[in-house]
């Protein structure tokens, strides 16, 4: 018996930790089953509403026209919910014109919608970018990126125009009338009556003018002459051949000194008048003393 009851002991421990291995899990609502080594949990199904490309495979909308032309396409909603969604239409960045600003798409449904995008007749080669923005009643938005290239030639052009002196400055505008944005370069010339006042070289304008842009800029002129006339020449220039001139002139006249110096030229004249008259009314006052008369009594002898 002791060798049977040591036998059964033996057994039970070996069993002990075999027990002790078996989880115990508490489960807390209802269970999931367990995924398989390898295998992600399952996603949830789409809901909402989305915007997207028509035709699917299209993260975003690529167009290229040249200046003037009118592109076309579509955009797709879909409403992947169980509610009607009714949504508002509009593009930011570029000329979009939807077919319908507002939309209303049934439950479980999809629509399209088309627009265009208008090249403007201005724009210049290169490439732009837009989105398309959808909007639910709730604020909720969506966008599609839209990226437009622009083809045609390369035209560098530009003019200068209203320039004029103003105190220790010169003041003018450039315009950009080509398809290109420009970075100018200017030079100033200055000749007078006796030569010239003023020669600066070809110097980089720290701006970049864009197509149809207009800009007014000035050049400081601290030693212009007091006493000249003076005709002002301005030339710009911006690569790709872009050059204009534009001209002015305008005469120096201190005036403060030349007023200071009338009147100093009327006071002293009325000084003067003032003293004469003094003198007069002096030579007046010694004519009008009085004289004694002479009485004759004596005899003649």
């Amino acid at each position: 018996m002791p060798s049977a009851a040591r036998a059964l002991c033996l057994s039970l421990l070996t069993l002990l930790p075999l027990l002790g291995a078996a989880p115990t899990t508490a489960v807390a609502g209802r269970p999931r089953p367990a995924a398989e080594p390898g295998q992600s949990p399952p996603a949830a199904g789409p809901t909402g509403w989305s915007l997207t490309p028509a035709g699917g495979g299209r993260p975003s909308f690529y167009a290229e026209g040249t200046p003037g032309t009118v592109l076309r396409d579509t955009i797709s909603v879909t409403n992947r919910s169980a509610e009607p969604v009714t949504l508002r239409l509009r593009g930011t960045g570029l000329r979009v014109t939807f077919a319908g600003t507002g939309v209303r798409v049934p439950a479980r449904t999809r629509a399209d919608v088309p627009f265009t995008v208008a090249v403007p007749t201005a724009a210049a080669p290169g490439d732009r970018s837009g989105t398309i923005v959808a909007q639910d009643g709730h604020g909720g938005t969506r966008t599609v990126r839209i990226r437009l290239r622009v083809g045609g030639p390369a035209l560098s052009a530009l003019t200068v125009e209203r320039p004029a002196v103003h105190a220790d400055r010169i003041t003018y505008e450039l315009v950009n009338r080509g398809t290109t944005v420009l970075v100018p370069r200017l030079a100033v010339r200055a000749d007078g009556v006796f030569g010239r006042v003023l020669d600066r070289a070809p110097r980089t304008l720290p701006v970049r003018l864009a197509p149809g842009r207009r800009l007014r800029l000035s050049e400081p002129w601290p030693d212009r002459p007091a006493l000249d006339a003076v005709d002002v020449r301005l030339t710009v220039t911006a690569p790709g051949g872009a050059r204009a001139t534009a001209d002015t002139s305008v005469r120096f006249v201190p005036w403060g000194a030349i007023g200071a110096g009338a009147a100093v030229a009327a006071g002293a004249a009325a000084l003067a008048v003032r003293r004469r008259g003094r003198g007069r009314r002096t030579a007046g006052a010694e004519d009008e003393v009085p004289r004694k008369k002479v009485e004759l009594t004596g005899a003649v002898t």
